[in-house]
């Protein structure tokens, strides 16, 4: 593929954290809501970040003629590692910062602690999506796609 740029990773990796972010969030509004307990919650809240994360690939691939089956297939292989080793930090950094885990919607630490978990996640999953963009893998699948 050749010289991939660090903006080139960068922005594949903020698409995909644009989309994890919809999901957390969705996901533990939806548990703290329901009075859920953490394990549960965490778990919706991944479920839904791969779940938009894959979406807002598909909308793209989907806009550009290709049938559904494809589209999804070009979803997985762009983001299933991507989001998998997001998800991986920024709830890492969730289940470890002391009183995160027991923090609810109205308070300020819920939300400092997750902008702090996405950070992370964006910093270390992009030399992530960099190497895979170079090795025509990840977001790399995908740039054929786009017009």
């Amino acid at each position: 593929m050749g010289k991939v740029s660090w903006s080139m990773a960068a922005q594949a990796t903020l698409h995909c954290l644009t989309g994890c972010a919809i999901g957390e969030v969705l996901g533990m509004v939806i548990g703290t809501a329901l009075g859920w307990g953490n394990v549960p919650t965490m778990i919706l809240a991944i479920a839904l970040a791969f779940f938009f994360g894959y979406a807002l690939t598909l909308r793209g691939i989907l806009k550009s003629g290709v049938d559904f089956r494809t589209a999804i297939r070009v979803a997985l292989a762009a983001d299933t590692l991507s989001i998998a080793v997001m998800e991986l930090i920024d709830n890492s950094v969730i289940a470890l910062w002391p009183g995160a885990m027991d923090a609810h919607l109205a308070d300020a630490m819920f939300w400092i602690v997750l902008a702090i978990a996405l950070a992370a996640a964006f910093v270390i999953t992009t030399p992530v999506n960099k190497w895979m963009i170079g090795r025509g893998k990840g977001h790399a699948v995908v740039h054929q796609y786009h017009h």
